[in-house]
């Protein structure tokens, strides 16, 4: 049973929600894209938020900088915020832009947002669980869209709320974090999403 609860900090490390993210916007909205768009928007997502991400995690860990892609240590965690913040900017201006995909253009600027109060407050040597801040932000991103093309997701979205207790219990289990830094993170994954929603909902 350990195994199994362990097993979801793997499945849903931050690195894979924005791909989660947008699988949900791909299946959910009614914008009536063609496949292919769809498909390359996925490929851009992909590579850009968990292959090269992924690949300097590697790197990092060879030259030292990091111990695992969990980034456990709170002043390890500088270096793969800034780059992911970086890749995310890129992709917003360059593939998730607002006039192509307006409702996803929002789940990564709410993104972003979570990502610069988690990097701002290791200068305070304050830790908030980047799993549950991402988890947060899928959750209440797939709520809005859920409200957005008027869905009846009550079992999407108790599932989601499910995995992320079983996703806190597993960072708990692994003494990764304290209950109060699982609780920031939902909380910073949350807020910018729903602040968000006063533009596109």
């Amino acid at each position: 049973m350990r195994k199994f609860i362990l097993l979801f900090s793997y499945l849903f490390h931050p690195v894979f929600i924005p791909t989660f993210g947008t699988l949900f916007y791909v299946f959910l909205s009614d914008n009536y894209l063609i496949k292919e768009q769809y498909t390359l928007l996925l490929i851009q997502v992909f590579m850009l938020t968990v292959l090269m991400p992924l690949t300097f995690f590697y790197v990092f860990k060879a030259l030292g900088k990091i111990d695992s892609v969990m980034v456990s240590n709170v002043s390890q965690r500088k270096i793969p915020l800034v780059m992911q913040l970086c890749l995310t900017e890129i992709l917003l201006y360059k593939s998730v832009t607002l006039d192509r995909y307006f409702e996803l253009f929002f789940f990564f600027l709410g993104g972003m947002g979570s990502m610069f109060a988690a990097f701002g407050l290791i200068f305070a040597q304050i830790k908030a669980s980047l799993h549950m801040l991402a988890m947060s932000s899928l959750t209440f991103f797939v709520m809005g869209l859920m409200h957005h093309y008027q869905i009846n997701g009550v079992y999407t979205l108790a599932t989601l709320m499910v995995l992320c207790g079983i996703v806190a219990s597993s960072r708990l289990e692994m003494k990764a974090h304290t209950f109060e830094e699982l609780a920031l993170g939902f909380v910073l994954g949350m807020m910018p999403q729903v602040v968000l929603w006063i533009f596109w909902l």
